[in-house]
């Protein structure tokens, strides 16, 4: 028995299709999810007292949707024209770094002391991540003046 290649390549499409679509539900479910956990517990920790930690969890809970979002993005992107492209990883990166300078300048306030270990590492990561987002931010720029895919927002 033999399986023409047109049908062969027909059913690993078709599958796939259906694994692009399934990774895609899923984040939407956890994006959804977290977007409600936050906000549960956001509204729980509405004293003065624990807002600050509260606030802090709620912004890293959303960027963490924004990650999921353009993770979802990239999925129908590669789905629709069948490529992967590096622009909306590099989006993805920037994203996360952001998301870790905040969570860290947030924490980071109570032991701002300069002799502080924790605190010089707090520092040095953030300078870690600054650059990243610059090379990230060099290599969109880089990627669009070349011709290459360009950084569509998710949506």
């Amino acid at each position: 028995m033999t399986v023409r290649p047109e049908r062969a390549s027909g059913s690993l499409r078709a599958v796939e299709h259906a694994l692009y679509l399934g990774a895609a539900y899923l984040l939407i479910a956890a994006a959804v999810a977290l977007l409600g956990n936050a906000v549960y517990e956001a509204a729980q920790a509405w004293r003065p007292e624990g807002m600050d930690a509260a606030i802090v969890r709620l912004l890293d809970r959303v960027l963490l949707a924004l990650m999921l979002a353009e993770i979802i993005y990239t999925l129908r992107h590669a789905e629709r024209t069948h490529a992967l492209t590096a622009a909306p990883f590099l989006v993805i990166g920037i994203i996360a770094a952001v998301r870790r300078m905040l969570i860290i300048t947030a924490e980071s306030v109570s032991h701002a002391d300069l002799h502080d270990p924790r605190f010089l590492a707090a520092l040095a990561e953030l300078v870690v991540l600054g650059v990243t987002i610059l090379v990230f931010t060099l290599a969109i720029r880089w990627q669009v003046r070349s011709g290459g895919d360009s950084p569509e927002p998710a949506g």
